[in-house]
């Protein structure tokens, strides 16, 4: 199995401290990436959005600091900080900032069979 990682390890960091806003846009970084998931932390400024698409696996959002309005299948829900929303995999999902907000979104992919 492969990993891929932006953080030091064995070293507690402060969330806030991994990324900064960027101007007028959206910053991420991916802190960790195996076979079985992924860990990436998003920065975005007042209303940028990432427009309606379909993942092939759940994902988790967790929303660490603002707020922001998920889209899923649709319906739309209010995630503020210290929230977390479970995003089902094929179905339809977007988001939109409504204020200045940090989220953590953890990919849950399922593994995949080894050959014997």
């Amino acid at each position: 199995m492969t990993s891929e990682t932006t953080l030091s390890p064995g070293q507690a960091q402060a969330l806030s401290s991994l990324i900064a806003y960027a101007p007028h846009g959206i910053a991420s970084r991916v802190l960790g990436k195996t076979s079985g998931g992924s860990a990436t932390l998003f920065a975005f400024e007042k209303g940028q959005a990432l427009s309606e698409h379909t993942s092939p696996f759940d994902a988790l959002v967790v929303v660490l600091e603002g707020t922001l309005t998920l889209t899923i299948g649709g319906t739309p829900e209010r995630a503020p900080a210290g929230t977390v929303t479970r995003m089902p995999a094929d179905v339809p999902h977007g988001l939109v900032a409504d204020e200045r907000t940090r989220m953590l979104l953890v990919m849950l992919r399922e593994p995949q069979p080894t050959g014997r």
